[in-house]
């Protein structure tokens, strides 16, 4: 059984944060880790609050993202400070807001972030299988050889059935090196489907990688290595809260698989 690449998607929304962030990715068991650039235009602002409860009061926190402006950021600097400072393989992400990402530009202003990241030579990039066909062609001709092609689909409309799920991954085989699929779950039944797919697409040559956010999101990853997935997505932030969204810290990951024998 040969495990999947661990992926980490960094903290913090600046360069210095993100690269900071990078040597405890790798120590924690990063293969790769994760810049999302579109996190670049925004500023967390955190509010404490004490709620009562049976046991007391309690302290919650709860964390706004305010976005900044599109020319309030100088992504050049910040993708050659990134590309300068993390010594691990690098994913570079752009994230459109109608994806659950928070870039505030047009697509074609998009593109020219996607440009910079590519002519930064990373390990992989990640391109969206919805960007249109042409551009999206131009995009994939300036990696390379030096840069593998994620194909990226994102769903916000729910889960679709485990058999559509397969589909898609297939037919996006030929748009990158690597496709991730990634579906927002309301309840354990949509990850179920999440998890039947992967079953399905085990058996076939897909390179894959597919994932939940929302409760039971996190079975596919902790699992990733009897699925046949190729990628897993973790970070290096932890807490109960984790769970219900569907994601897991990445020492935690390496730990289930090595209890879960998955070697």
């Amino acid at each position: 059984m040969q495990k999947p690449l661990v992926c980490v998607t960094l903290r913090g929304r600046t360069a210095e944060e993100m690269s900071n962030d990078a040597p405890k990715a790798v120590k924690m068991g990063a293969d790769i880790v994760e810049v999302r650039l579109d996190l670049l235009w925004t500023t967390e602002e955190r509010i404490r609050s004490l709620k009562k409860s049976e046991e007391g009061e309690k302290e919650e926190v709860e964390v706004l993202v305010n976005q900044l402006e599109l020319d309030s950021i100088d992504f050049q600097a910040a993708i050659k400070t990134i590309s300068s400072a993390v010594e691990a393989p690098l994913l570079m992400t752009c994230r459109p807001q109608r994806q659950g990402g928070f870039y505030p530009g047009s697509e074609e202003e998009r593109f020219l972030v996607l440009e910079a990241a590519i002519a930064s030579k990373p390990s992989w990039i990640d391109l969206e299988v919805e960007i249109d066909p042409s551009k999206r062609e131009d995009l994939v001709k300036l990696t390379g050889k030096d840069t593998q092609v994620l194909a990226s689909l994102h769903s916000l409309d729910g889960v679709p059935s485990a058999s559509e799920i397969s589909q898609d991954v297939m037919d996006a085989q030929e748009m990158g090196d690597l496709v991730k699929v990634c579906y927002h779950t309301k309840d354990r039944k949509d990850a179920l489907r999440i998890f039947e797919s992967a079953l399905q697409l085990k058996t076939s040559d897909a390179n894959f990688s597919l994932m939940g956010l929302g409760p039971g999101g996190d079975w596919g990853r902790i699992h990733a290595p009897v699925l046949g997935q190729d990628l897993v997505f973790a970070t290096t932030e932890s807490g109960w809260h984790l769970a219900q969204q569907g994601r897991i810290n990445a020492s935690d990951l390496r730990i289930a698989w090595e209890v879960l024998e998955y070697s």
